[in-house]
């Protein structure tokens, strides 16, 4: 199996900021592209950005400027460095993993961490 666990969250102020992290542990030969998504209660999932294991990054259009993701493939973690957070910022963030558990695998599987809550008060 294969566990992602968020850490990070918490209540902060407007125009304060966190770092999340999300380490990745279990059966793992290797990780592909590691991300990070949000979910705002009564709203859909959205993605905030992706990372490759050669350090490729996407960020969403509208998440860019104040959402920073980095890994450190040698510890299977995954960070987002958020800055200047808004209310608007309050939301479950979930990390995700592409993971390919051994090397008979061709492909590697999606898994998802439980989220850590991010309160922004204004």
């Amino acid at each position: 199996q294969v566990q992602l666990v968020e850490s990070g969250g918490g209540l902060v102020q407007a125009g304060g900021s966190l770092r999340l992290s999300c380490a990745a542990s279990g059966i793992i030969f290797r990780i592909n592209s590691m991300g990070w998504y949000r979910q705002a209660p009564g709203n859909q999932r959205e993605l905030i950005a992706t990372i490759t294991r050669g350090g490729t990054i996407m960020y969403a259009d509208s998440m860019k400027g104040r959402f920073t993701i980095s890994r450190d493939n040698a510890k299977n973690t995954v960070y987002l460095q958020t800055s200047s957070l808004k209310p608007e910022d309050t939301a479950v963030y979930y990390c995700y993993a592409d993971v390919v558990r051994t090397f008979r695998d061709s492909i590697g599987m999606d898994y998802w961490g439980k989220g850590t809550l991010v309160t922004v008060s204004s």
